[in-house]
C-alpha cells in the first residue's frame, strides 16, 4: 500500500517521502505458485492465492516487502467492491504507529476525493488501530466488501474500521492508478485478475 503502497499501506518512509521510492525487481519478487496464504488471510479470504508481490525501497534502503492476496473471485480493478482481498506488508525497519497513521492520511489526501471531515475521522480511527512496528513485523489489511477494513499484526487481530469509504481510500494508496508507486502497484496486481 498505495505511495507518492505506503503504500506509503502502513507505512513508513514511503509515506513520508512521496515519490522517492522504487519497487525493486529481484528474484524474491517472482510469484511462487506454491505460496500458501497465512491462516489469518485464508480465514478472511477462502481460496486465497498470491496475486502479486514486490519490495519497496527508498534510496536503495528496503522499507518493506508487500504481498497482495485475492480469493476465488479475483480482484477487479474496475469494480473492487466485488470480493475481499488482503495486502500484507513485512517491515524492514521500526516505525511509530501514530506516524504510520499520519503518513497514511497524507497519501490518501494526495489521491483525493474525500472531505476534510472524513480525513480527520479516519486519522483518529487509524491512530486507535495502528501499533508500532519493528523489523520483521507483518501488518495485514483485509478489504471486506460492504463493510470496511480489518487489520492484523503478525497474524493477530489488530482492529477494524467499519467504513467502506475509508477502506477504498486506504487501499488506494497502493492500488489506485494515482499511486505514487506505480511500479509496485503493477507488481501487486500482476496476476490479480487471472485464475
Amino acid at each position: 500500500m498505495p505511495i507518492r503502497l505506503c503504500f506509503g499501506l502502513f507505512f513508513g518512509l514511503l509515506l513520508t517521502m512521496p515519490g522517492m521510492g522504487t519497487a525493486s525487481a529481484n528474484t524474491s519478487d517472482a510469484l511462487d505458485a506454491r505460496s500458501i496464504a497465512p491462516p489469518h488471510i485464508e480465514q478472511a479470504i477462502p481460496e486465497a492465492r498470491l496475486a502479486g508481490q514486490g519490495s519497496f525501497r527508498w534510496f536503495g534502503l528496503l522499507i518493506y516487502d508487500a504481498q497482495f492476496w485475492v480469493g476465488s473471485q479475483d480482484y477487479q480493478a474496475s469494480n473492487p467492491d466485488t470480493a475481499p482481498f488482503a495486502l500484507d506488508l513485512e517491515y524492514a525497519r521500526s516505525l511509530n504507529g501514530e506516524k504510520i497513521a499520519e503518513a497514511s492520511i497524507e497519501e490518501i489526501k494526495k489521491i483525493g476525493g474525500f472531505s476534510d471531515a472524513s480525513y480527520d475521522r479516519w486519522l483518529l480511527q487509524m491512530k486507535g488501530v495502528f501499533k508500532n512496528v519493528v523489523k520483521g513485523t507483518h501488518i495485514t489489511g483485509v478489504f471486506i466488501p460492504n463493510y470496511g477494513a480489518r487489520f492484523f499484526y503478525d497474524g493477530k487481530a489488530l482492529g477494524e474500521i467499519a467504513d467502506l469509504q475509508f477502506a477504498h481510500a486506504f487501499f488506494s494508496i497502493w492500488l489506485s492508478p494515482k499511486t505514487s508507486a506505480p511500479a509496485l502497484r503493477k507488481k501487486l496486481l500482476a496476476n490479480a485478475e487471472q485464475r
